[in-house]
């Protein structure tokens, strides 16, 4: 089940925009594997804080034994990795050293378990209802996802560093295998897997609480389920982003100040009226008066075949491609 959405941004550097792609990429994978599965609840672009510090997670997931963080990474060119764990990539005939993106989602997990760590009380309960659980005995996996296209060394790279490196489209293949889901029954009667798990219900607390604490430090538009609690198998409560529910949680959800949409005569993607006239939906720019069509190619596969709806006061992008929604603009108001 995806919880929260990727968060769409106006990005302009080619860097940024390949990064952001990259993630796209991922996300689209995560749901249509995960989508339909109440127990692989997938969280892409969390961002949170504790302790003083800030960490994002590119695609989070929380599944009955435990957590795997992803992080996208896009590499175009060679990548090779050292027997010291230094990374470097290729960008036309040119070697460049790059950060490590495992080290990188090390120290999100980090920050992440500490953070559940010192709420478990709030999160879980009590095994028997006498000793209280906690998250250390869990399994915690991290991969870096990295582009499709990328050529990757792995005749010198270390072992424990390729083992988690993976091209996008065998991401899927790689988080089941490491998740090893189980059916409730075998999970009974299979004494020889000796794994915490954790039950919807708990799961459902653990993804409200991190729902709950996510920053969006941009207002992108997102689009966000959180699970109800009360009972086990209760149906998930479905949010918009809308000033009704920005009211509830003004935290985690916020009315949009981007979006996907910009002037195509001046760049301007902030300062626009939404409005409809002969032929559909569009917006009227503030800062050129002139007028730009809401429809446009999906973000992500690039089909001409989108729709836009309208609910209330939230526009949305429809691609039927690739079945992905993108949350545009609130309606009758001056962005």
């Amino acid at each position: 089940m995806i919880l929260k959405t990727k968060s769409f941004q106006n990005t302009q550097t080619p860097q940024a925009i390949a990064g952001q792609k990259q993630e796209q990429d991922v996300a689209f994978y995560l749901h249509r594997a995960f989508k339909d599965h109440p127990e692989v609840l997938v969280i892409n672009d969390f961002r949170f804080a504790f302790n003083g510090e800030t960490a994002q997670i590119d695609h989070l997931i929380i599944y009955p034994y435990g957590f795997v963080l992803i992080e996208s990474k896009s590499i175009k060119g060679h990548v090779e990795v050292n027997q010291q764990g230094e990374w470097t990539r290729s960008h036309g005939s040119k070697w460049f050293g790059m950060p490590s993106p495992i080290k990188q989602v090390e120290l999100q997990q980090a920050l992440l378990k500490e953070m559940l760590r010192q709420h478990r009380s709030e999160i879980i309960g009590k095994l028997l209802g006498i000793k209280q659980q906690s998250f250390g005995m869990r399994c915690w996996d991290h991969v870096c996802a990295v582009s499709s296209d990328a050529v990757i060394n792995r005749d010198t790279m270390p072992t424990a560093i390729s083992e988690l490196l993976v091209k996008t489209e065998f991401l899927v293949d790689k988080l089941e295998k490491i998740m090893n889901l189980k059916s409730k029954f075998m999970r009974i009667i299979n004494v020889s897997d000796t794994r915490p798990d954790f039950n919807q219900q708990e799961l459902n607390s653990i993804a409200k609480f991190l729902i709950e604490r996510h920053i969006d430090p941009y207002q992108a538009t997102t689009e966000i389920t959180l699970p109800q609690t009360q009972q086990i198998n209760e149906p998930v409560a479905h949010f918009e982003v809308n000033k009704a529910v920005e009211a509830k949680t003004p935290a985690i959800m916020q009315s949009a100040t981007h979006s996907i949409l910009s002037c195509k005569h001046c760049g301007e993607s902030t300062n626009y009226t939404p409005m409809y006239g002969k032929f559909g939906y569009y917006i009227k720019c503030n800062q050129c008066t002139k007028n730009t069509p809401m429809k446009q190619a999906c973000p992500h596969c690039q089909s001409a075949q989108t729709k836009i709806t309208k609910a209330k006061e939230v526009y949305t992008l429809k691609c039927p491609n690739c079945d992905l929604l993108y949350h545009l603009t609130k309606s009758n108001e001056t962005i």
